[in-house]
């Protein structure tokens, strides 16, 4: 993927990685726009140059809205990165985590195919594009504190295998972002093993650089979740993340 050409939307750009990635596309060269819901984080971007959008990505109305602001300012639209999630802890002995469940499921896995299907249209039409999605090295090693997170992520790296057969033959590529615990939003401090965003994002940019692009973008930090059952170390780091239950509230003695 030629990252110095493209004109790029990122949902879920306000912080974290996708903020990173906006950035990053924007240095390489491409046109970027960034989506999301908060306004204070749009009007930075803003000052730095980006087209902004506000968008809810567990609202249908407001990504359709969303969509034909963008188009109507970026008709070449020709990637769309969705990076939109939360990450909530829940214990399931406790029934009150339903509505963490339900808020990490419409967010994290409805809200990725709200954005897909809005810009499905527009991408096959140009007969070129590119899906990026995010899932997580959680969708394929469970972190057991996290169990909607993990079924959000396994949940989208499942669709965007079936979009990918879908699309095959319309010129519209789809990627699989699959990080591992990136330092944002205080990660460094829930685990102090996570790795630097900035590191996180310059082997991101190499990848995604690549021709062919590669179908999953794997970090080398991610390898040993993605490849644990094939590997024979998936019980054994699963009964060791399995821990972290005991830091629940609920759990706490």
């Amino acid at each position: 993927m030629d990252l110095s050409t493209r004109t790029v939307l990122v949902v879920g750009g306000t912080s974290g990685i996708g903020r990173e990635l906006a950035r990053r596309f924007a240095a390489a060269g491409s046109t970027v726009a960034v989506a999301g819901r908060s306004p204070r984080a749009l009007a930075e971007l803003a000052a730095e140059g980006f087209g902004t959008f506000e968008v809810d990505v567990t609202d249908g109305s407001s990504v359709t809205a969303a969509r034909d602001a963008v188009l109507a300012r970026h008709p070449a639209l020709d990637t769309v990165v969705t990076t939109a999630g939360v990450m909530l802890t829940e214990d399931l002995r406790d029934p009150a985590h339903f509505a963490a469940a339900a808020m990490t499921i419409d967010t994290n896995l409805l809200g990725t195919i709200r954005v897909v299907d809005a810009f499905t249209p527009h991408l096959v039409g140009r007969g070129a594009g590119a899906f990026v999605t995010v899932t997580s090295g959680i969708a394929f090693l469970p972190f057991p504190p996290m169990p909607s997170y993990a079924a959000s992520k396994a949940g989208v790296h499942a669709y965007s295998e079936a979009l990918r057969a879908q699309l095959d033959g319309t010129g519209v590529e789809v990627v699989e972002l699959v990080p591992p615990a990136v330092a944002t939003a205080g990660q460094e401090e829930v685990n102090p093993h996570a790795l630097p965003l900035d590191a996180f994002a310059t082997e991101v940019v190499q990848l995604l650089g690549q021709d062919p692009t590669p179908r999953e973008v794997l970090v080398e930090g991610v390898l040993m979740h993605r490849w644990a059952e094939r590997d024979g170390t998936y019980a054994d780091l699963v009964a060791q993340r399995s821990r972290a239950l005991s830091a629940l509230p609920g759990r706490r003695s």
